[in-house]
């Protein structure tokens, strides 16, 4: 038996109960063994939940190049790039931008830029904003 059709095996024993932590842990430790069309065939069974720690396990191994990309370049953003990219609705990065700039406002870094562009935004950031301002007070 290869370790997909042992990982498999157990999806299928284990999808009415609730799984044993010891063969999930050992199922979780063979998944860099897979080859990427068997982890793409995993992480989208239907054995498996969006939420079950094998799926994202699969998730990292797939993408273990990606993950924390997308983070770590945020954080390395000049703040007007920070500021465009937040006024750019559609790039998907919005909430950790948001986090990032909240970050950078408290530490005290270009607060007049940020407050401007948290003004200008949505009424839960004019809010945050507003708390802020009376904090400081």
């Amino acid at each position: 038996m290869t370790d997909y059709e042992f990982i498999l095996a157990q999806c299928r024993k284990f999808h009415f109960t609730k799984w044993d932590e010891n063969v999930l842990r050992e199922c979780q430790e063979v998944l860099p063994n897979l080859t990427r069309e068997q982890l793409v065939s995993l992480y989208r069974s239907r054995l498996l939940d969006e939420k079950h720690p094998l799926r994202q396990t699969a998730f990292k191994v797939l993408f273990a190049d990606k993950v924390g990309k997308r983070e770590e370049r945020i954080k390395n953003l000049p703040t007007e790039k920070l500021i465009e990219e937040f006024g750019d609705k559609k790039s998907g990065n919005l909430a950790l931008i948001r986090k990032e700039m909240r970050e950078r406002y408290s530490a005290g870094k270009d607060k007049t830029m940020i407050a401007t562009a948290f003004n200008n935004a949505t009424k839960s950031d004019q809010k945050w904003m507003k708390s802020q301002v009376r904090k400081e007070r």
